[in-house]
């Protein structure tokens, strides 16, 4: 019960169409909250738990399922999210300025974080053909690694850096 509700993110993986973009949705309040609250030490110290326990869920909740990576596993994208979300939590806290002014890189960030996941540059496309349960989590943290990176450099762009 407990692994299933992890890997599928609360039940959001079970939502249609394309549950990997809800689970993405999904991620950013709870991001929100989390970085918000906690600071962006815990914010990157919960993302690394995610992982961490995402790998356990999705490897209880498919142990009995033919798919290995089933589209109702979402925790994988919740982890890729926040991974993405990093820059914007950090220069947030750095500059002093409130998270929610930076709404231009938290919809950066979720699309880039779509973009990468959807396409799968190498390596994300080496660990999602493992089918295993940290392949489903690492593609993401991939993703989520390209993504973080783009947002950066946007914002360096924005800012004329």
């Amino acid at each position: 019960m407990l692994p299933h509700l992890l890997a599928t993110f609360f039940g959001v993986g079970h939502l249609r169409p394309a549950p990997g973009t809800w689970g993405s949705l999904a991620a950013l309040p709870v991001a929100y909250g989390v970085a918000t609250v906690c600071g962006p030490m815990a914010f990157a110290a919960a993302t690394v738990a995610v992982f961490a326990a995402g790998i356990w869920a999705t490897a209880e909740t498919t142990r009995a399922m033919a798919e290995k990576d089933p589209p109702i596993v979402v925790i994988d994208e919740v982890a890729g999210q926040w991974l993405t979300l990093w820059p914007v939590v950090f220069q947030a806290a750095s500059s002093g300025v409130a998270l929610y002014k930076l709404w231009p890189g938290w919809v950066a960030a979720f699309f880039l974080f779509r973009f990468f996941d959807i396409m799968k540059p190498w390596p994300a496309s080496y660990f999602d053909r493992l089918k295993t349960p940290f392949g489903v989590m690492a593609d993401d943290i991939v993703a989520g690694f390209y993504s973080a990176f783009c947002v950066v450099v946007l914002t360096g762009l924005a800012h004329g850096l």
